[in-house]
């Protein structure tokens, strides 16, 4: 349907802040540092840049989510394509996700707003 959110990994989520903030220039949309994620709003979209420590999430890469209509259905449309998912869908504050990789290493997630 759309973009959702651009996950980026940081050694350092307190340096990560002071850079995205202050040299980047974005605007704090939330920050969980304690749960090691940060987001910034870049313009007026609402698709975010969420800082996720790597320290708390020691599998994190760089990942791309997409919003569907219902995680649940997509999921089981998308394995039976042979997409093979990184776990099965999991709750989040908003509704559901779930994350894959392409054939070439890119990770893609996504999610709906079913809460």
């Amino acid at each position: 349907m759309e973009y959702d959110n651009f996950f980026l990994p940081v050694d350092n989520i307190e340096k990560a802040k002071e850079y995205y903030k202050n040299v980047l220039g974005l605007e704090l949309k939330f920050d969980f540092s304690d749960k090691g994620m940060a987001a910034y709003n870049v313009g007026e979209s609402e698709p975010a840049i969420i800082l996720k420590d790597k320290n708390i999430f020691k599998d994190m890469k760089p990942t791309i989510w997409f919003v569907v209509g219902d995680v649940k259905k997509e999921y089981k449309e998308m394995k039976e394509k042979g997409i093979k998912f990184l776990s099965e869908p999991f709750e989040i504050g908003t509704g559901t996700a779930v994350e894959f990789e392409d054939p070439f290493g890119n990770r893609l997630g996504i999610t709906d707003y079913n809460k």
